[in-house]
């Protein structure tokens, strides 16, 4: 599937977080969600991703923002990458790749000359009235939370 464009419908989903919660997408119809797809568990741009979530968590709250980290990884690798790094949001196992392809983050990639298929780093900002709001395709995970939440404020705004 193609990558979601502003003004999208976001589609809802139903995924199971790293406690074994079943977290849906329309449970937080009327906020700001913050959706972001990495591609693993562990690794070194996705734990810089996951840890700058962390340690801006704060911020969002205060913004009244949820934010989502979703992966093909396991409930039991998000649960030992959250216990690690002490994740304050729910991290979603998309196993079975469905919520990462209805969202275009499911893609063919290359490394080392090989292609393979994974969860693309990209991210979705998505408006109360459950739109995409804006879609971050150029991701640097060090400094991509900073960014978001800069949009959400920006967003808010201009209402």
């Amino acid at each position: 599937m193609a990558i979601l464009t502003h003004g999208s419908k976001a589609p809802d989903f139903s995924l199971t977080d790293q406690y074994g919660n079943t977290i849906r997408l329309s449970d937080y119809q009327g906020r700001w969600v913050v959706l972001y797809f990495y591609p693993k568990d562990m690794t070194p741009g996705c734990t810089q991703e996951a840890c700058s979530f962390r340690d801006m968590h704060a911020d969002f709250e205060r913004e009244g923002v949820v934010v989502l980290g979703v992966s093909a990884d396991s409930v039991q690798s998000h649960r030992q990458f959250a216990d690690k790094y002490e994740l304050p949001f729910p991290l979603l196992a998309d196993v079975d790749h469905t919520v990462s392809a209805a969202y275009g983050a499911w893609r063919k990639k290359q490394m080392y000359g090989k292609e393979f298929w994974g969860v693309d780093r990209i991210t979705y900002l998505i408006a109360p009235d459950g739109t995409v709001y804006h879609v971050f395709t150029k991701v640097k995970p060090v400094s991509h939370a900073d960014e978001v939440l800069t949009a959400i404020r920006q967003a808010k705004r201009h209402g």
